[in-house]
């Protein structure tokens, strides 16, 4: 099937660079060739794991007011689920296929650190260096480190909820990202070191950082270090002119509140616009085989032996009221032995997460990001939930694991937070 050479011919490029990687760098969980990906035997899922699957996405679809989603479920010892669901839009739309482009919100986060830790490894800049470094316009920012910003901890204020409504009104402006975090800094900072903060800020300002270091755009950084040794073709940081995030893409929508009233039947199409606004925190594209290829990578890297690779051995704790099984750090959210991140952009809700010790891997898309942020990531921990205890094919063997939640849990916080009529 298409979907599961296109996932082995990723996986057999960080193969053939895994050897080299570690030899010139150990085993940081930096460099995205620092890899070795399970392999996936080929084959569908079993039809009631599938039936499961696509009820639980249905219902987040319509919990969001979503008209179509794209889904990704990779299980090494069982097989795949990779499909597009719903249509393009409420009325009159095609139906979604999974060769379409979408924006993947904040899994761009993850490889803003992996050009951050690549650059680390080339000598041009170091983990402890203070972000006034860099970004001149930041004198006060001498305790910041960009291993800070990487792992959220900054204590810096987030940008763009201040900013969403001048974004949603004109979509197609071309933002500098100093101007957006700019919002951020202005307001109260936490200590530098501490705490989990969530600052998209700091990705803003990681990324003018490393631009500035480089000399070279965040983009083609992306290239060098992330995009390019891992064979993803499809994945890339726009510039800022408006566009589509791909061709052919996903469609997206949001509903204002007026349209959530009215039981999320108009939604304003937001699939054109400037990607300068997300730019290193939120601002990437790319399609379901490429999203779900790079998050096996981050979980493969993610280990060292049984403990964490240093990138992600500092991880704090979300909050004092969360579960102890749920922190941060290197970029992504760490959720029991599964790596991933969640998020969302005007259009578009994505979430993907991976599991450290088997591979598993689940990657999703809705197209209306009224709801909050955190349903998409309750949708791919359910997702995940419900294939952790898929049997193996036969000849196989599946892995004695648990995740720390049910896809129960997680299917009724999706209703509890629903913003659209689930009927």
């Amino acid at each position: 099937m298409r979907i599961t050479s296109r996932w082995r011919r990723a996986v057999a490029a960080l193969a053939g660079a895994a050897a080299i990687a570690v030899a010139i760098s150990g085993c940081t969980g930096g460099d995205p060739r620092d890899a070795t990906t399970p392999d996936l035997v080929s084959g569908e899922l079993p039809g009631d794991t599938v039936e499961q699957l696509q009820g639980a996405v249905e219902h987040a679809m319509a919990a969001t007011g979503s008209s179509g989603a794209i889904v990704g479920v990779w299980v090494p010892w069982a097989g795949a689920w990779v499909t597009g669901l719903g249509s393009t839009a409420h009325e009159g739309g095609s139906e979604v296929s999974t060769d379409m482009a979408f924006r993947i919100a904040s899994m761009t986060r993850p490889m803003t650190c992996d050009v951050l830790y690549g650059m680390v490894e080339d000598g041009i800049v170091e983990l402890d260096d203070p972000v006034s470094k860099y970004v001149p316009s930041t004198p006060d920012l001498t305790d910041v480190t960009l291993k800070q910003l990487c792992d959220n901890t900054s204590g810096l204020a987030r940008s763009h909820d201040t900013l969403l409504d001048n974004y949603l009104r004109t979509p197609e402006r071309e933002w500098n990202a100093r101007e957006v975090a700019a919002a951020g800094l202005g307001k109260d900072r936490t200590e530098a070191g501490v705490a989990f903060t969530d600052s998209d800020t700091g990705y803003l300002l990681l990324g003018v950082a490393l631009q500035n270091a480089a000399s070279e755009t965040p983009a083609a950084l992306m290239r060098r270090y992330v995009t390019g040794p891992l064979g993803l073709d499809q994945t890339r940081l726009p510039g800022a002119r408006a566009e589509a995030p791909g061709e052919p893409a996903l469609p997206g929508y949001y509903s204002d509140q007026e349209d959530r009233d009215a039981g999320c039947v108009a939604p304003r199409e937001y699939t054109e616009m400037s990607a300068s606004f997300g730019y290193t925190d939120s601002g990437a594209v790319s399609t379901i085989d490429d999203l779900g290829a790079y998050t096996a990578s981050l979980a493969a890297r993610a280990k060292d032996g049984d403990a964490l690779a240093p990138r992600w051995a500092d991880a704090k704790p979300i909050s004092t009221k969360s579960d102890s099984w749920y922190q941060y750090a290197g970029g992504t959210f760490i959720a029991g032995s599964m790596v991933g991140q969640q998020g969302t952009v005007p259009g578009y809700m994505t979430s993907a997460y991976a599991d450290m010790d088997n591979g598993l891997t689940v990657a999703v898309v809705l197209n209306n990001s009224a709801a909050p942020e955190s349903l998409v990531g309750y949708l791919a921990k359910e997702l995940a939930a419900i294939v952790s205890k898929v049997p193996a094919r036969e000849g196989g063997t599946a892995p004695e694991f648990g995740l720390p939640w049910t896809a129960e849990d997680y299917h009724q916080r999706i209703a509890d937070r629903a913003v659209c009529p689930i009927e």
